[in-house]
């Protein structure tokens, strides 16, 4: 498993959301940046805290032609209930099979309590309208980051 870097071309994606319908990272090429950020599970605190600060600012983000998808294994079911329960405003898309995680590098091995098994690391990409990858940040923290992710959207 190897890490991205800024100026690679994003890996390409096409994932389920909530709704159940194909999202790919080919539909925004050319005309919308991507924000991509990856976090651990659905309606736990700090991905709830992430997912609502994103939606807080997803009006901003639209302004500055930018979609903000977040990626977790979990479910469709289980996004449409995070969405619904939070009234969310960001696009959520199922990798319930890892395979989007491995590809971004953020599926690694998590140290807890003394007990070190593998899980989704708290991560986001900034992938500009060409498909490139602008800024790459893994182990991000929950609280906060949203804000910062609009201030590097605004210098795009």
């Amino acid at each position: 498993m190897s890490k991205l870097k800024k100026q690679e071309i994003a890996p390409d994606f096409s994932l389920l959301n909530a709704a159940k319908r194909e999202t790919s990272l080919a539909d925004f090429r050319g005309r919308k940046n991507v924000v991509l950020y990856f976090y651990p599970r659905d309606d736990t605190p700090g991905c709830t805290l992430e997912a609502t600060e994103f939606t807080n600012l997803a009006g901003d983000f639209a302004k500055l032609n930018t979609v903000v998808i977040g990626v977790s294994k979990d479910s469709c079911k289980s996004h449409q209930s995070f969405i619904d329960r939070y009234n969310l405003k960001i696009e959520l898309l199922a990798d319930t099979d890892g395979v989007l995680c491995e590809r971004y590098g953020v599926w690694q091995e998590k140290s807890r309590k003394g007990v070190t098994k593998m899980g989704i690391v708290r991560s986001t990409f900034i992938i500009d309208k060409r498909g490139v990858l602008s800024s790459v940040e893994y182990g991000t923290a929950s609280g906060g980051h949203a804000a910062l992710v609009l201030e590097k959207i605004k210098k795009l």
